[in-house]
């Protein structure tokens, strides 16, 4: 008889944001001083207005980011708020799922906006009181695909006998501002880019607890062939420097159809049974590219507009709270969860939410 794959638990799921809410006007106006050459030019100061973006929270005051910063000071900075973030999160997400710290056996921990050696993982376990022989999985690199490939990493580790993981991204991509560099992506950065943290428990299913959120029923990576300059840092004296393409909307149009297709049939799904899709949105044009390849309904990805508009692009976090407000809704049955991220690489992850 053929055995069945293991199926992981979705326990529980938290966001958070750090404390400095902003709206995207200030940070529209703050852009005049940032970049004066560019703020002359009007057409080029809409790309805040056509973000669709109202909110973002940010690490520090707006008023903060107008003073040139070293990457020493900057990577500080990170290493505080996050850690500060982090531990938060995860404290609340063990206690929603009914799991104290010391019965934690992994740590999923990914980022890729600020540099911590020791690892995040490791303060976590330090401050938190878990299990000092977890196994521990820091993850960097992946930026806005970050969110989807932790989350199957996680659930890998519940198939590999790990019953209880403990999974945290956190991403500062406010403090990758390169004062002074009048670049198009580093301005069209400072127009998406903000602020914040998720924390997940995944558990094997014969744990006890609080009822499931979601089922792990499997995931898909995608490394695109010659795609290394789409997305990425470029290390920089000041820090880490944005790079990114304008022809990321196309590449989805062009692929994203078969894509999906092949992450389903790899698991003998088929695109008529996904009642949910879980996006990241990584801008505006980016969900209409996702809409069209795929040919959605109108209102299928609301709820990832719902979060750039509230909060802006989190990077690796952002698919996580586009989960969160899903869940809201109570969906039920097959769900495909997707990102896209340096590499060029696609993730993708399939759900079951049992309703």
């Amino acid at each position: 008889m053929r055995r069945m794959p293991l199926t992981p638990h979705l326990r529980a799921l938290v966001t958070g944001t750090p404390p400095h809410l902003t709206p995207q006007t200030q940070v529209q106006e703050a852009a005049r001083t940032l970049f004066p050459r560019m703020a002359a030019r009007p057409q080029l100061l809409d790309v805040f207005t056509n973000a669709m973006i109202d909110t973002r929270a940010l690490a520090r005051p707006l008023e903060w980011y107008l003073t040139p910063r070293g990457f020493g000071e900057k990577n500080a900075v990170f290493v505080q708020e996050a850690r500060a973030l982090t531990r938060r999160l995860a404290q609340e997400a063990l206690a929603a799922a009914q799991i104290t710290p010391a019965d934690v056996d992994a740590v999923v921990v990914v980022n890729t906006s600020g540099i911590s050696a020791p690892s995040l993982d490791a303060d976590l376990i330090e401050h938190l009181g878990i299990n000092r022989h977890a196994a521990r999985l820091p993850v960097w690199g992946l930026g806005c695909a970050g969110g989807a490939s932790g989350l199957a990493r996680a659930a890998d580790l519940v198939r590999a006998g790990y019953r209880r993981v403990l999974y945290v991204a956190v991403e500062l991509c406010s403090l990758t501002l390169v004062h002074g560099d009048e670049t198009k992506s580093n301005f069209v950065g400072t127009a998406l880019f903000s602020d914040g943290g998720a924390a997940a428990v995944l558990t094997h299913p014969d744990e006890p607890g609080p009822a499931p959120l979601a089922e792990l029923c499997g995931a898909y990576s995608t490394l695109i062939e010659d795609s290394e300059d789409i997305m990425g840092w470029d290390v920089v004296d000041e820090g880490l420097k944005v790079r990114f393409s304008r022809d990321i909307p196309t590449l989805v149009r062009g692929m994203m159809q078969g894509n999906v297709q092949a992450a389903l049939s790899a698991h003998g799904w088929c695109p008529t049974q996904i009642g949910t899709y879980v996006v990241h949105p990584g801008g505006v044009k980016v969900l209409s590219a996702y809409e069209e390849a795929l040919n959605l309904p109108a209102g299928a990805l609301d709820a990832s507009r719902h979060v750039l508009r509230h909060y802006g692009n989190m990077s690796s976090v952002t698919v996580l709270f586009v989960l969160q407000e899903t869940l809201r809704a109570h969906p039920q049955g097959r769900a495909l969860l997707s990102a896209m991220g340096p590499g060029f690489s696609a993730e993708h992850v399939l759900l079951n939410f049992p309703g």
